[in-house]
């Protein structure tokens, strides 16, 4: 929301009162309170008809910061994200005029004899501390908006009557400072200059809407800010206020957490720490997935034929996914296969699994009114209702259509009750589609403010299913395939990008949507191979396909064409055919499966994402934080989507000596370097001083990865170094492998006798002696 008419005014119809001056300052032994005037008082007259700015400052965790603004507090308290707290030591104290609050090396602090200015500041052990971030002159404020305002618009399905006070705070922007995060967002991985509404809309990826809006940003100066709010929250980052991020929330209370960290890494782990990481997933979720697509015809003899086609050409297959017309025309959702094409679905699905197949089936939470669930629905309270009582309906997307009310637990359990019957057919994942045009005028069960609850329903409704999965399935079988999301989405994976074209500039706007994605807090996700709406050119397809099988999941998806590989060119003499190019990267995607199992490990226990823009991994490079056409999947290999007809990629290669795992070619980095691949090729560089385990079965991805292991070293010569390198076996233990670099060789020690070897990038594999192999240079 932009308030100001440039540097000196404000909007027609704009009122401000801005926090000016602190009256006082209450410091007990794990809170500060600060009072503010929004007028500068010179006599006793000027304390009488002016608002007042409450700032209460405390510690969720380590490190992090939580800043509470209030102007009106009786106001009833609304629905907020929930928060895990954790245990922090936290230090008041006070000194002359200045009061500070410590917790970790964060330290917030406030002069009271000076004009308002709120500090957070980073402690530095025999010096002075250094300055992260800050709230100054005219950056807390409480806007009083007239209905009339000429202020920029709130997102279309929120009325302006529906609000009419405001709650903003600015945080200054250092020179050269670069803020990321936001969610999935497909314009620039660095948001500076840019405004954003933070609303769930499904507006694919070609626009400044975003299926998974997440109120969490990071900086590249060591720290980041989650603004605890759930509804509607617009952030201006450096747009308004060039010099700051301006983040406002309609209503009388604003509550955000300034989250320091030395890395990004650090910022996530503690993020992440306070909104849930995501679990584990299972190993069989890395394979291919392959789709029927959306407005296909297809049945059992359609989706066999695909199966068939993928087994016959080589082409490993992980997952099969039914989309919406596995159910009848006009049904969405009844829960129930369509009998006309899919007479048997219980023995069709247990054929699917003697093949090794695991079958995931689209769903969402609207009711069309031909369901026989929409009256079961209705007459139970658990769709959604309007002031009136009624239930509320429309005719987007299905006739009629109704919405669940996940508020409402027996609503919860009645869904669930649906799923549970498809999961004994033998349905092992669900695809949860939209969740994002929620709407605004309606009554929830549980009281919930609407416009809040625009953004939260995808959680709920992600966490229904993910609940249903775990208590049939378990927790390590548990699987989605969710498009909607916003801040703790994360905890309920898989995620993908959503509707795309098929075109180059929307396959990197697909990769800039996951690598903010990745920033805010998720661990996996996935996109349409090829592209959603329209038919990919070979080029296209093949393009996409090297890009897909090195995400961290891997889904072929279209909308009114097929996928499948052979439908673009197939010659088995050409390695550069669609068919080849699938077998090449599908293969490769098998292979890596105990390096991504061990990224996934990781993922769950710090909040790292698998597929991790480069200034995470890069901090102190200045290119690597301007960077959003390249990535790290998982720690050690560098990934480079080639978006060109013509095969030409630039590509930055920090400082060391790094190896293409495809060629074995040697390239120093700290440089850009433009290369041409085939379509058989791309920029996939392992990183100086990697130890890449690979099992030797591209077949598929989950099995007993220490059967047949090998590890992949890139030795670094130049200096001693020791790695550890983790294995997850089929029965969820992990085994550890130490690479070391010593006296001129690179020792790898497995513990164990056989069954496994190491190479260096481009040389043939060593056995085994005694569980150690040592590689001379």
């Amino acid at each position: 929301m932009k308030f100001t008419d440039g540097f000196w005014h404000l909007r027609s119809g704009v009122t401000g009162h801005y926090a000016r001056e602190v009256d006082r300052v209450d410091v007990s032994a794990d809170a500060l309170r600060i009072l503010a005037r929004t007028k500068v008082s010179t006599s006793r007259g000027d304390l009488l008809n002016q608002p007042t700015l409450t700032t209460t400052i405390t510690s969720p965790a380590p490190g992090v910061a939580r800043v509470r603004v209030v102007h009106h507090a009786g106001q009833r308290d609304v629905e907020r994200f929930e928060i895990s707290e954790q245990p922090s030591e936290v230090k008041t104290d006070r000194r002359g005029t200045t009061t500070s609050l410590r917790t970790g090396d964060l330290v917030v602090s406030i002069d009271d004899d000076a004009p308002w200015d709120l500090r957070f500041d980073v402690a530095s052990d025999g010096g002075p501390p250094r300055r992260l971030t800050g709230a100054g002159h005219k950056s807390v404020a409480w806007f009083d908006v007239a209905p009339e305002a000429l202020v920029e618009p709130t997102p279309f399905d929120v009325r302006r009557e529906q609000r009419s006070g405001y709650v903003m705070t600015q945080l200054d922007l250092g020179v050269g400072e670069l803020v990321y995060g936001l969610g999935e967002r497909f314009g620039p991985l660095v948001k500076n200059g840019q405004s954003v509404d933070l609303w769930n809309a499904d507006g694919g990826t070609s626009s400044e809407q975003a299926y998974k809006n997440v109120p969490f940003y990071q900086t590249n100066r060591g720290y980041g800010v989650f603004i605890n709010d759930p509804g509607h929250v617009s952030v201006e980052v450096g747009s308004e206020a060039v010099e700051r991020v301006q983040f406002s929330v309609p209503g009388e209370v604003l509550e955000y957490f300034v989250i320091q960290g030395e890395t990004p890494a650090e910022v996530l782990r503690r993020y992440t720490g306070l909104t849930g990481r995501a679990p584990e997933v299972p190993a069989w979720s890395y394979g291919p997935w392959l789709s029927t697509s959306f407005l296909t015809d297809y049945d059992e003899a359609t989706v066999n034929g695909f199966i068939d086609g993928m087994r016959d050409r080589g082409l490993p297959l992980s997952v099969f996914h039914f989309d919406c017309y596995w159910m009848r025309g006009l049904n969405w959702c009844d829960f129930v296969w369509d009998p006309a094409v899919f007479p048997d679905p219980e023995a069709m699905l247990a054929r699917f699994h003697e093949r090794g197949l695991r079958v995931c089936v689209w769903i969402n939470s609207y009711i069309a009114q031909e369901s026989p669930l929409f009256a079961e629905g209705m007459e139970s309270g658990y769709l959604v209702r309007r002031a009136d009582g009624s239930t509320w309906q429309w005719d987007r997307w299905q006739a009629g259509m109704g919405l669940v009310d996940f508020t409402n637990p027996d609503a919860r359990e009645w869904f669930k009750s649906k799923l549970r019957v498809l999961l004994r057919q033998g349905v092992d994942a669900f695809k949860t589609d939209f969740g994002e045009r929620i709407p605004t005028d309606v009554v929830w069960h549980d009281g919930s403010d609407p416009v809040r609850m625009h953004n939260y329903y995808t959680h709920l409704y992600n966490r229904t299913v993910h609940e249903v999965l775990v208590e049939e399935r378990g927790e390590k079988e548990a699987l989605l395939f969710a498009r909607s999301a916003t801040a703790g989405g994360q905890q309920l994976p898989v995620h993908w990008g959503g509707d795309s074209t098929s075109s180059y500039a929307s396959m990197a706007e697909t990769l800039r949507g996951g690598l903010s994605l990745a920033l805010s807090g998720f661990a996996y996700w996935s996109h349409d191979i090829g592209g959603f709406e329209g038919t990919p050119d070979a080029g296209v397809y093949k393009r996409w396909t090297a890009f897909g099988f090195l995400s961290s999941h891997s889904r072929y998806h279209g909308s009114e064409s097929y996928r499948v590989p052979w439908m673009f060119d197939e010659d088995e003499t050409d390695p550069q055919s669609a068919v080849a190019v699938t077998r090449r990267f599908s293969v490769l995607k098998n292979r890596l499966a105990p390096y991504l199992v061990a990224a996934g490990r990781e993922a769950a226990a710090t909040g790292m994402p698998l597929m991790r823009p480069m200034m995470l991994e890069f901090t102190d490079d200045l290119t690597a934080q301007q960077l959003d056409r390249q990535y790290m999947l998982g720690p050690d290999l560098l990934v480079a989507p080639v978006f060109d007809a013509e095969g030409i990629v630039d590509v930055y290669l920090p400082a060391g000596e790094w190896v293409s795992l495809l060629s074995g070619t040697r390239v120093t980095g700290g440089r850009w370097v433009r290369e041409t691949h085939g379509f058989d090729s791309l920029p996939l560089y392992v990183r100086p001083g990697a130890a890449i385990p690979l099992q030797d079965s591209g077949d598929r991805p989950d099995g007993d990865h220490l059967d047949g292991l090998s590890v992949l070293v890139n030795a670094v010569a130049e200096t001693d170094w020791v790695r550890q390198v983790s294995v997850v076996a089929d029965d969820g233990s992990e085994h550890t492998f130490v690479v070391r670099r010593e006296g001129g060789a690179t020792i790898v020690e497995s513990g164990l006798a056989n069954g496994w070897s190491a190479q260096a990038v481009g040389r043939a594999a060593v056995p085994a002696e005694d569980g150690i192999v040592r590689l001379e240079d």
